[in-house]
């Protein structure tokens, strides 16, 4: 049976749109999309999504533990052999308290394959394959648009440099985007149909790649 680590914020943890932010949520299991996706494969999922996460801050309100970085290693630890990381992450990234640009976004994404790719982490696990899923641009409405002010412009430019540098990297890719749009509620997470869209067109590369 394959391995697949989903690793990424609220959207791969399962978080409904956002409608009262003193209100936690999570869709269950067959809703989120990496367990739809782990149902329609038949293999093991691991569902490693942090509401927050980034792909290289630490966020000053939420937490250092926020990071990515430190985030994968530990998932990467704890878990396998794999057959397969799809990694999603990007979002939190263009929030305006850390003034990143889309370069740096995708610096941050750099980074995270510097961890997946590396030599040791690589035999750890018997080799594996990453799928880099870039995510679906943010809309700047509801109760955290201030959160992500200036986020839309930053997210909308971030698909063609994800694309270059899963080239770049030799890894799978796919574009959310086309595929999927953010709930108009929050203007960052997915609605249930979503997640089954979404779930579909990864569950279409993995069945590629396995």
């Amino acid at each position: 049976m394959a391995v697949v680590l989903c690793f990424g914020d609220s959207n791969t943890h399962g978080t409904p749109p956002i409608v009262d932010i003193a209100v936690y949520g999570r869709f269950g299991p067959g809703v989120r999309w990496p367990s739809r996706v782990g149902q329609a494969l038949g293999c093991e999922m691991i569902e490693a999504g942090l509401p927050g996460r980034t792909a290289q801050f630490d966020d000053p309100i939420m937490g250092a533990h926020m990071n990515g970085q430190a985030g994968l290693k530990i998932a990467l630890e704890s878990h396998g052999p794999l057959d397969v990381l799809v990694l999603m992450l990007g979002t939190n990234d263009v929030k305006a308290r850390f003034t990143s640009t889309a370069e740096a976004v995708v610096g941050g994404i750099a980074g995270l394959l510097d961890i997946a790719q590396h030599r040791v982490m690589q035999e750890r696990h018997g080799g594996f394959k990453i799928l880099l899923v870039c995510p679906t641009p943010v809309v700047e409405v509801g109760p955290i648009k201030d959160e992500f002010y200036g986020g839309a412009a930053r997210s909308r430019a971030l698909p063609p440099l994800y694309q270059a540098l899963a080239a770049a990297r030799g890894i799978d890719y796919l574009d959310a985007g086309p595929v999927i749009s953010v709930s108009p509620l929050d203007g960052v997470h997915f609605d249930e149909a979503a997640h089954a869209k979404l779930a579909d067109a990864v569950a279409a590369k993995l069945r590629e790649m396995l």
